[in-house]
Order: structure tokens, then sequence, then C-alpha cells
């Protein structure tokens, strides 16, 4: 009676145990990691997932220290050409603390789904599904009129003048040419050679003629004047 009473004591005393012990509670190891995507710019420490990505990673958490990985992505539809086909996969080792990360990487605009595999699992592999869009927002066109199409100046630039000549000015005779004469006389008379005429026009000589011979006629008027007396 009293090695039943011993024995069941003994069996009380290992359930207790069995009860409050964490590892009675605790996820299998390995299972209990998770893992995001994550754009190039985003922080290793921010444990959030971005489903919306160009550049990117792949950044693991909560896994056993120095636990193996190896993980693939699938195309997946609705943008798959053919669902299920293997476009990127890679393996590594995670650090102490149970974390580890991709390098960056990149892939053609599309819907993917990431298939998460360890060592020790005990479960389905994690997964995730995300979508990768690296186009540029095209810009806004500038407002115009419609239908006008830009063209080129309407005005048409006049030709350079060349040197030393003036635009729209009237030739004028060079320092070398000679000036054509006037066809109009001058007012001094005649043509070159000629003497100018004085007074009247009448000649010299003729004057000096006309006054000696009235001097003369006075004189012989005076001469027989006195005669007579």
């Amino acid at each position: 009676m009293r090695t039943l009473t011993r024995a069941g004591a003994v069996s009380a005393v290992a359930a207790a145990a069995l009860l409050v012990s964490p590892a009675a509670h605790a996820t299998a190891p390995g299972d209990n990691g998770t893992v995001k995507i994550h754009d190039a710019t985003t922080g290793e420490e921010l444990r959030k997932n971005e489903p919306h990505v160009c550049e990117f990673y792949l950044d693991a958490f909560g896994f056993d220290a120095g636990q193996q990985v190896g993980w693939r992505i699938e195309a997946w539809a609705p943008t798959a050409d053919v669902k299920g086909e293997t476009v990127k996969s890679g393996a590594f080792v995670l650090d102490a603390e149970g974390h580890g990360r991709t390098d960056d990487m990149t892939l053609p605009d599309g819907h993917y789904k990431l298939f998460w595999n360890f060592e020790g699992e005990h479960g389905s592999a994690k997964h995730k599904v995300f979508w990768t869009d690296c186009q540029e927002p095209e810009e806004p066109e500038e407002p115009g009129e419609p239908g006008v199409t830009p063209s080129e100046s309407a005005v048409t630039p006049s030709e350079p003048a060349e040197e030393g000549e003036s635009p729209a000015a009237s030739p004028s005779p060079s320092a070398g040419e000679e000036v054509a004469p006037s066809s109009s006389p001058s007012a001094q008379g005649g043509a070159g050679g000629d003497l100018a005429e004085t007074g009247n026009g009448a000649p010299v000589g003729l004057l000096s003629a006309a006054a000696a011979a009235l001097l003369a006629a006075g004189g012989y008027l005076v001469f027989r004047r006195r005669s007579k007396a």
C-alpha cells in the first residue's frame, strides 16, 4: 500500500515539473521566427513587411542561433507567365540572435511569392507574397493649345551686311574717286583763262583813248582863246 502511495507521489511531482517547465509551452525549435520583405532603403531593425517594393531584400528575425535557411522566389499570378517558376533563390546561416538578411535584389515588375525553409523545420515553409514596381511615374505634359505644333520662328533673319557696308545706305563716292563737275556755269563767267570784266564790260584800252582825246581838245581850245586875246 505504501509502495503505491510513493509511486503516485513521484508521478505527481514529475507531471507538475513538466507543466511548469518553459519548454513545455515553447514552440518547436526552428518554427518560432519570421521573415519580412523590406525595401532596400528600410533599416534591418524595423520588423515590418513591405509588399510593394522595387529594390528589396529579405530580413529574418527570431529564428534559432546559427540556423541554416534556404529560400526561393516564384513568379505568381496574375502576372506570371508560368506560375510556380523559380526566379531567384539562395541560402545562408543566421547569426547568434537568429537574425539574417539577404543582399539587395531586383525583379521585373510583377507579382511574386517567397518560400522560406530552414533547418529543423516542423511545419510548412514560411511565405510572403509581394509586388515589384520600378516604373517611374510619367511627368504631366505642359498645357498648350490643342492642335498647335511648335514650329520654327516665322521671322527670317536678314543676311548680315558685309564688313564696311551699311545696310540700306545710298552709295557715296570713295576718297579716291573724282567728283563730276557741275553742268551749271559758275558765277564768275566763262571758261577758265579769261580775265574778269569790270563795270559795264567795256575794254580798258578804248576808255583810255577817249580820255586822251578829250584832254587834247580841251588844251587846244584854251590855247586858241589866249591867242585871240
